[in-house]
């Protein structure tokens, strides 16, 4: 039996045992810190030669020269056409749904005219390189390489550069069958924080990217937060996430299901049910108890409900939405007879899943959104991957001579206000003489 903790939101300690419940310690040990540091220290010094030596050491290889470990486009295309044709036809169709949602995202350059001929506006561009580090080994993440690499394509991103570990020459065909779907221009058969550090600064094989994006373990995460600054980053993602909003109307087993769906990623996983109604609560326990075993991760999924999943009862709905609010969850469904209404009073989730037909993994795979999305509660502040991050916005701004006057008179004075001689004077040279 899996005891999963039971939470009552009309509790005067609720938002405590809420917290606790949430508590997740993303922090890196000291440990893994130096190391990080040392391995990012001697790419960033020793390029090529110290990416093969980690390479060859943590992944068991023995390649002689980053030649090795570079693979050819062909190489994709063979994978392509060598991989299950059921699985290819799966990856090109959500590659197809991914360009479709995606293409909506783009946004355009735009400016407008003043009456005395200033022009303003925004410039907007694509980055023009962009890393996508994808997990190797037993991480087998074909739809994170769509996930990653199309937006980027949409956005007009000019090359793609992908990393990917293959640890005792362990290569996954559908992954380089979805690189070649997506279009990425080279791929290194390197990982970890040395792939990371490749990325961030170039060595005499790696190009330096502008963006570094994709998933990967405590090593690639520590790595992606302390090259951030030297590069773009996506951001540093938690373990897997998902709410569970339902009325009590929905067949327990697939509430089950969609629980398990999260819990099987990892042990550290979150699963949470929010309903009103008490007795279904009941049911989907009793749905756990009866499914769990038939699952072929199920010691991993026992551990994720028994640690960090909860049972949250609430009053109504709109208690359920509050509830779902201060999670902020990665993953939200709505489990509802009416989900657009209930959808107007969630204003934090990463992404939304709306009635009972609208299964989380579909999301994960082919729906057209991104599955790149916010955990650990960031989704208070941050959204899922898109175009945008791809995309970078300048500012445009030409004076006439009369807008040059105008403006120039005011920054006159603010800049001297700040002590700031020649900013003054710089606009004041523009001023015209009344």
């Amino acid at each position: 039996m899996v005891k999963i903790v039971r939470l009552d939101a009309a509790a005067s300690d609720f938002r405590k045992q809420l917290d606790d419940r949430l508590a997740w310690d993303s922090a890196s040990d000291e440990s893994v810190n130096q190391t990080v540091r040392d391995i990012l220290a001697d790419v960033r010094k020793h390029g090529d030669a110290a990416v093969v030596e980690y390479t060859n050491r943590f992944d068991r290889l023995t390649a002689e020269n980053m030649d090795a470990l570079e693979i050819p486009l062909s190489r994709l295309k063979e994978a392509r056409a060598k991989v299950d044709p059921a699985q290819c036809k799966a990856l090109e169709f959500s590659a197809e749904r991914l360009y479709a949602y995606h293409e909506h995202q783009k946004v355009a350059s735009w400016s407008y005219t003043e009456a005395d001929g200033t022009l303003l506006g925004q410039q907007v561009t694509p980055l023009d390189r962009v890393g996508l580090y994808v997990p190797g080994g037993k991480a087998v993440y074909p739809s994170s390489v769509l996930m990653n690499a199309i937006p980027a394509r949409v956005a007009g991103v000019k090359e793609l550069i992908m990393v990917v570990p293959t640890p005792d020459n362990i290569v996954n065909d559908m992954v380089l069958a979805a690189a070649d779907i997506a279009g990425v221009d080279r791929v290194f058969t390197v990982g970890g924080a040395q792939a990371v550090a490749a990325l961030a600064y170039g060595t005499e094989s790696i190009p330096q990217v502008d963006k570094i994006v994709g998933p990967g373990n405590i090593y690639v995460a520590t790595a992606k937060g302390m090259v951030f600054g030297a590069v773009g980053i996506d951001m540093i993602a938690g373990p897997s996430e998902i709410l569970v909003i339902s009325d009590g109307e929905t067949n327990p087993d697939w509430i089950a299901m969609d629980l398990f769906s999260q819990a099987e990623h990892d042990e550290d996983a979150q699963s949470i049910l929010v309903s009103p109604d008490a007795a279904h609560l009941d049911a989907v326990q009793a749905s756990i108890e009866k499914l769990l075993p038939t699952m072929e991760r199920a010691e991993i999924i026992r551990q994720s409900l028994a640690g960090r999943a909860a049972f949250i009862k609430v009053t109504d709905l709109d208690q359920a939405a509050e509830v779902s609010n201060i999670v902020a969850p990665e993953h939200l469904e709505l489990s509802v007879e009416d989900p657009v209404a209930l959808t107007k009073k969630i204003t934090h989730a990463g992404a939304i899943f709306m009635g009972r037909y609208t299964a989380e993994a579909l999301g994960d795979y082919c729906a057209g959104p991104n599955h790149v999305l916010p955990t650990s509660r960031t989704a208070r502040f941050s959204s899922p991957l898109g175009v945008y991050d791809f995309q970078k916005r300048s500012s445009l701004i030409m004076c006439s001579a009369d807008g040059a006057s105008t403006l120039g008179k005011s920054a006159s004075v603010l800049a001297r206000g700040e002590g700031l001689t020649a900013h003054a004077r710089s606009a004041e040279y523009r001023i015209k003489d009344d």
